[in-house]
């Protein structure tokens, strides 16, 4: 049992500290790589946000 534990935190973790370093460098709160570990459809909600969604640290063309 420990081991699967141990195994599904170890993918958890490969997923989830991509996404948080993605959300720094886009100027969003990293809190929002929390959807990744919704069943289903956390990384489609990820892959939307930042699709959709305005990023801050975007540089604007003059």
């Amino acid at each position: 049992m420990f081991p699967d534990i141990l195994q599904s935190a170890i993918v958890g973790m490969m997923v989830a500290i991509p996404t948080i370093v993605v959300y720094k460098k886009a100027g969003l709160h990293p809190a929002w790589a929390a959807l990744v570990f919704l069943p289903v459809f956390g990384l489609l909600l990820v892959f939307l946000q930042l699709a959709f969604q305005g990023w801050p640290n975007l540089r604007q063309e003059r």
